[in-house]
């Protein structure tokens, strides 16, 4: 399955107009916590309750946009959620490729209590 992809100028363009999408950091609650990309929500790829997280945020409405995101290039969890999306109907879905690190390097600000 080929996923969709955004690069951190598109995801950046997309907060800077504050257009209506999902972005979410599929990481553990330690790590979101620690640093997220400013507007980031939270659902953890690997609880069992992450589709059911995705519902709630989404209200249900499967056409939303979601971007999901996780650590780096390397990291799979982001293409492991953007998959799990798709096979439960989710239209929308594309995932952040470069993820934390790579929105650092890109010069971008992170929020979060590891975040000096």
């Amino acid at each position: 399955m080929e996923l969709k992809k955004v690069t951190h100028e598109q995801l950046k363009n997309k907060l800077d107009n504050k257009e209506d999408f999902l972005l979410i950091n599929v990481l553990s609650k330690a790590s979101f916590e620690s640093a997220r990309i400013p507007g980031s929500r939270h659902a953890d790829v690997h609880e069992d309750d992450f589709l059911e997280k995705v519902e709630e945020l989404t209200r249900g409405d499967k056409s939303k946009e979601i971007v999901v995101y996780c650590t780096s290039s390397t990291c799979q969890a982001s293409p492991s959620a953007a998959r799990k999306l798709v096979e439960a109907d989710y239209k929308n879905v594309s995932h952040f490729e470069g993820g934390i690190i790579g929105w650092k390097e890109a010069g971008y600000e992170l929020e979060g209590n590891m975040v000096n």
